[in-house]
């Protein structure tokens, strides 16, 4: 069994990770043995979990969401499920320029 999370930081930053026990590793966190990340933003508390039958799905979960803006994972935290495909795409600058200049 495997858990991919979603950890609020105390400068209300979000952490994702995943891990094999939830409850361990969320008090190792708050102990500073979590991630350097979190060591630096204490305390931290589970917002969000989602549990998968295999660690390697619960990390390629992790991967997923790492990469999305907090805005998503607001999104994904305060389960409005609807919104994610809005906030899916690029909000890279040169994208835009790209897009708009196609547009044209």
């Amino acid at each position: 069994m495997g858990f991919m999370y979603i950890l609020e930081c105390a400068d209300e930053t979000f952490y994702t990770g995943s891990t094999i026990n939830l409850n361990l590793r969320i008090q190792q966190h708050n102990k500073g043995e979590g991630a350097r990340y979190t060591a630096r933003r204490l305390p931290v508390k589970l917002v969000y979990a989602e549990e998968y039958e295999r660690i390697d799905q619960a990390f390629n979960r992790e991967k997923q969401v790492q990469n999305w803006s907090h805005e998503k994972k607001q999104s994904l935290v305060e389960g409005k499920f609807d919104e994610l495909p809005r906030q899916a795409g690029c909000r890279n600058l040169s994208h835009y320029k790209f897009r708009n200049l196609r547009e044209v």
